[in-house]
């Protein structure tokens, strides 16, 4: 059987989409009310940033949520500025909060070994969040929260460029690939959005709380893993496009 992967917009969201659909109440937990699009003039925040370090320097100042008056600093992202496969979580916990870096607590631990395991190493991938900044008390960010904090993330992508994602939770995945998503019928499937193929599958964090999830884990990365290498071989025949970006792919509607 063909391995399922749909096609949609929802992605716009990432995008700056002023569409209601990723922003209704309810979708996140701990949003309690209605919540508007970002501002328009936050939908094209550093359209003139061109690399990874100037980047950087301009989020550490942010201060477009009230996260950042209830954290330690921000914390950017780190790994491969030109990395094929970025990994997107929700927000920092108390030791990445502390330490300046994602994913380096107990679950970052979890998500290292998954990593070796699947045959990557650390340094080769970039790893960010859909917030920079520690939400408090290690609960998801609100909408608000994480709609003021997309143009960070979708500057990210951009300048980074990768073409593989893997969504870590279901917040990732409600904001990358459908507001209306569950990560346990998602995970595991490629979806498509503006040219990035993207993979929910469960947070490390889910893991240390259910370790009979591992296992499905284990073969979402062994997809990764194929679809990684399908890319790096199609970049050394000199193919712009890797050959089996739209093999399996399904069209909704």
């Amino acid at each position: 059987m063909a391995e399922r992967v749909t096609q949609g917009t929802l992605f716009d969201g990432l995008q700056g989409s002023s569409e209601a659909g990723p922003w209704t109440p309810g979708r996140w937990a701990g949003a309690s009310q209605a919540m508007a699009p970002p501002a328009p003039e936050a939908v094209e925040l550093h359209s003139d940033v061109t690399t990874l370090e100037d980047l950087r320097e301009a989020v550490l100042e942010c201060k477009r949520c009230d996260l950042r008056s209830g954290c330690r600093g921000v914390v950017f992202g780190e790994g491969d500025p030109r990395a094929n496969l970025m990994l997107v979580g929700e927000g920092p916990g108390a030791v990445e909060d502390e330490l300046g870096r994602p994913f380096v607590g107990p679950a970052g631990k979890l998500l290292d070994k998954i990593l070796e395991a699947a045959g990557f190493a650390r340094r080769e991938v970039y790893i960010a969040n859909i917030v920079k900044c520690r939400p408090p008390g290690n609960r998801l960010p609100t909408p608000e929260e994480a709609a003021r904090c997309l143009p960070n993330l979708k500057a990210q992508i951009r300048v980074i460029a990768p073409r593989l994602i893997v969504c870590l939770g279901a917040l990732s995945t409600q904001i990358m690939v459908d507001a209306k998503a569950r990560i346990t019928s998602a995970r595991g499937t490629w979806y498509e959005r503006k040219g990035l193929r993207i993979m929910p599958t469960f947070h490390p964090a889910a893991l240390l709380r259910d370790p009979s999830k591992k296992r499905a884990v284990w073969e979402d990365f062994k997809k990764v893993r194929a679809a990684y290498e399908d890319l790096r071989s199609s970049e050394g025949a000199g193919s712009q496009n890797p050959g089996p970006q739209n093999a399996g792919l399904r069209s909704e509607g």
